[in-house]
């Protein structure tokens, strides 16, 4: 075969391949197709200096990895702003209108999946990244690059990201959930978990299986010349992406919401899962003066369909403990068909809400599910009870461990830290910088370590050898070393640093070490009366702090014993200008903000993190952002570092 022939064969693939998996159209038989795959594929291998970039014998998956490594995006990947109703959509636009009143909008449905970044370099796709955090998000190139609505090559040889939405059609998902079902795996949820799963795939050839479809939105850095997004999006599509049906170009609000309707009432013959309508001001120019906000572009929003309500009934509340120790009541509930997924839970956030809603086991109920929303009971029909519903009491030992819980109205929360729910976070926040800075104890080591059993609690951090280390995935003998130093470091630190990486709810560093320097070692034995006795000790704080040691006592005892903290005395501070009053510390100074913080609680001030009337002084230095203004704002004093010198001198 000579390179001209295997191109003409290639260009035929290509154009096979997308007819099946994009258009589910095939033009070929599936023996026509992979006959002449094997013949491209016998030049590739022969030939790889040769191969075609856009080959469709790129996308069966290649090796298995070891996991995904975070990739930065070229520009940030930004949130919608959500409107919900008519009245929300006009209060969107008169903002716009601030800065040109004759606005075009372009509009085109909200497709439910989950969103990628591309990039591309020279024509050709550089590499694919997840949304994550918006900055940052996982490379997930080679399980991108079997997705056949994906170009591998494209006529654009500048640099460009094109971003859009992975789904799976909902046909396919019904066939993914049936054969799951058969392997006797757990149900992907709805489409959108699918998707999301399907491409964090650590195995390629598993993604390559399971017909994800690629819809573009948007675009991110790119040096593209046009005035309107319409006109730029056309040119994205003409690259060999796939337009996106239902795209209308409109002046009014009148126009905005005929399309609206019509997406509303198409959405269940579109193959995807639709979740809204975006929005977007059509003139490039204005976008750009309009710019951001801190989440989202003020030149779009995303027009959400409105919340699907349908009636089931309450068969039961099962108990969630969060990370925190936080109880959370959700309801279970007869399986429910909406929106495409079946709902068999309903959040009902406290047992405060559920007192509200008058709720009871066996009621009939409205729920409402709206996009990406976890549905929620709305209502109950107190009036088709029939005598067999039953009451729902507040718990009062934990779900997990038995501890009885610390119940303050609408929080109720598990303070046992050998509680199995709450032992991860426990060890993270313990090790976190704030608190023991244990380098190199990060969340996920913290994770493995847990899940490995090499550790059950904060006490087992103590008791870690070398040999219960080096034999993990990832711990070489440096970083094995570095870790237990690390620990080895905490021992001899001040009671306080302990107390407050307890993470003992509401008391925080200013309170610890307040407490730890009237009480020193005797604050395992504080009692309610003697703690709530403390300036700025309130009622709540007192209760978390006691119940708390009553809980763990055994613990903390341990703790102390292992890492013998320093006891600060309580020194009797001279009259100062500081001295009683509250300080925020905001800005760049000409020493670190830590020492000054130091400094003005030596000198007997309280330094707080948040500005509020309470605030006695704000000290500021440069780059000083909304502490500054929310103290100018509320009348509180504002201070430079020169100014805080001379007051201290």
């Amino acid at each position: 075969m000579t390179k001209n022939e295997y191109d003409l064969k290639i260009e035929q693939l290509i154009s096979w391949a997308k007819a099946y998996y994009v258009y589910d159209n095939p033009i070929a038989s599936d023996e026509e197709y992979d006959l002449l795959a094997r013949e491209c594929l016998a030049f590739e291998q022969q030939n790889p200096q040769l191969s075609h970039p856009n080959s469709p014998n790129k996308r069966v998956g290649g090796f298995i990895l070891d996991g995904f490594e975070k990739a930065s995006h070229l520009s940030r990947m930004w949130s919608q702003e959500d409107v919900f109703n008519t009245q929300e959509l006009e209060d969107w636009i008169k903002r716009a209108q601030k800065v040109n009143t004759n606005l075009e909008f372009y509009c085109e449905p909200k497709f439910d999946g989950a969103s990628l970044n591309l990039i591309y370099e020279n024509g050709l796709l550089k590499q694919a990244i997840t949304r994550g955090d918006g900055s940052v998000g996982e490379d997930v190139t080679n399980n991108v690059k079997t997705i056949h609505s994906i170009p591998l090559q494209i006529s654009e040889l500048s640099l460009i990201e094109i971003r859009g939405e992975v789904v799976i059609k909902k046909a396919d998902f019904e066939k993914i959930n049936e054969e799951r079902a058969k392997n006797g795996e757990a149900l992907f949820a709805n489409p959108r978990n699918a998707a999301s799963g399907s491409l964090r795939q650590l195995d390629p050839s598993i993604t390559a299986k399971r017909k994800l479809f690629f819809n573009v939105w948007g675009i991110g850095q790119n040096s593209l010349e046009h005035k309107k997004s319409s006109d730029k999006m056309n040119y994205i599509y003409s690259l060999g992406f796939v337009k996106p049906p239902l795209q209308t170009i409109t002046s009014s609000v009148e126009g905005i919401e005929e399309i609206y309707h019509k997406i509303i009432a198409s959405r269940d013959e579109i193959e995807m899962m639709l979740d809204g309508m975006v929005v977007k001001i059509n003139d490039i120019e204005t976008c750009e003066e309009l710019g951001y906000t801190v989440k989202f572009p003020r030149w779009s929003c995303a027009y959400k369909f409105p919340a699907v309500e349908k009636t089931t009934i309450v068969k039961d509340i099962i108990l969630q403990v969060g990370r925190t120790g936080i109880i959370t009541p959700v309801a279970s509930v007869e399986p429910t068909l909406i929106d495409g997924s079946t709902v068999s839970r309903a959040t009902l956030h406290n047992f405060d809400e559920i007192e509200r809603l008058d709720l009871r086991i066996n009621d009939e109920v409205i729920i409402i599910k709206s996009g990406d929303i976890i549905p929620k009971i709305t209502k109950v029909f107190t009036d088709r009870r029939k005598g067999t519903e039953t009451l729902i009491s507040r718990p009062t030992e934990c779900p997990e461990c038995n501890s009885e819980l610390l119940d303050e109205g609408t929080q109720i929360k598990c303070q046992n830290l050998d509680c199995p729910s709450r032992v991860v976070n426990s060890i993270i926040y313990f090790a976190s910088k704030n608190c023991m800075n244990i380098d190199g104890l990060g969340n996920k080591i913290v994770e493995i370590l847990v899940r490995e059993k090499k550790i059950y609690d904060i006490l087992d951090l103590y008791s870690l050898k070398y040999e219960d280390l080096e034999n993990l995935e990832g711990f070489k003998e440096k970083k094995i070393n570095n870790l237990l130093n690390a620990i080895e470091n905490t021992k001899g630190t001040q009671l306080h640093r302990i107390i407050n990486a307890l993470g003992i709810e509401h008391i925080g560093e200013v309170a610890s070490k307040q407490i730890c320097l009237e009480f020193g070692l005797d604050v395992i034995n504080i009692t309610y009366d003697s703690l709530v006795t403390l300036d700025g000790i309130g009622e709540q704080m007192a209760l978390s702090f006691t119940e708390f040691m009553r809980v763990n006592r055994e613990l903390v005892l341990k703790l102390i014993d292992i890492i013998q903290p320093i006891v600060e005395e309580k020194k009797e501070v001279m009259q100062n200008a500081f001295k009683g009053k509250t300080v925020v510390i905001t800005g760049t100074m000409s020493v670190s903000r830590g020492d000054i913080k130091k400094m003005l609680e030596e000198l007997g001030a309280k330094v707080s993190s948040s500005v509020s009337k309470k605030t006695d002084y704000v000290i500021y230095g440069e780059e000083a952002g909304s502490k500054y203004d929310k103290a100018i704002e509320l009348g509180v004093t504002v201070l430079t570092e020169e100014e805080m010198n001379n007051m201290i001198s």
